[in-house]
């Protein structure tokens, strides 16, 4: 697994969304996007960080920031993760991992001892320029719009 550095252009992405209709990173030009990967919809940690999302989502759209969520979930699967959880944001299906292995967060991951393969959970903040601003890597759930709120409020002023 390499993940992009922060202070590099971000990969340039299209892919298909919950509703079917295609979403490039062109469309993104000139403002704040934040992508966050994460392994499966439905799941009780991927669920709990897409609800933190969607009821701190009026803050996140507020500082102008565009969430899109990526997993390797097919549109059926984000269409119904979408409807049962009332998630008001993009979620793009990348069954075939082109974004996913762009973005470097497919990789050998452990649970109980085994190893295998899979999406390591990650988001990344990048600015109006296109260029990642921060990386966070395992971001806490719970919490997730909040540290990116805090994550955007730092980048922010370090740029002043």
């Amino acid at each position: 697994m390499t993940i992009l550095e922060e202070g590099k252009k971000a990969p340039a992405f299209k892919g298909k969304n919950q509703n079917g209709a295609t979403v490039s990173s062109t469309d993104f030009k000139g403002k704040k996007l934040v992508l966050y990967f994460y392994p499966q919809d439905n799941t009780p940690t991927c669920t709990v960080q897409a609800c933190n999302i969607r009821d701190n989502f009026a803050l996140l759209k507020k500082k102008g920031i565009n969430i899109i969520g990526i997993s390797p979930d097919d549109v059926n699967k984000h269409k119904k993760f979408e409807e049962k959880y009332d998630l008001p944001f993009t979620i793009i299906a990348d069954t075939e991992h082109s974004i996913i292995d762009k973005f470097g967060v497919w990789g050998e991951k452990q649970l109980y001892g085994k190893k295998y393969l899979g999406l390591h959970r990650t988001t990344f903040l990048i600015n109006e320029k296109g260029i990642i601003k921060k990386v966070i890597v395992k971001p806490k759930s719970k919490q997730h719009a909040e540290e990116i709120l805090e994550a955007w409020d730092a980048v922010e002023s370090d740029e002043k």
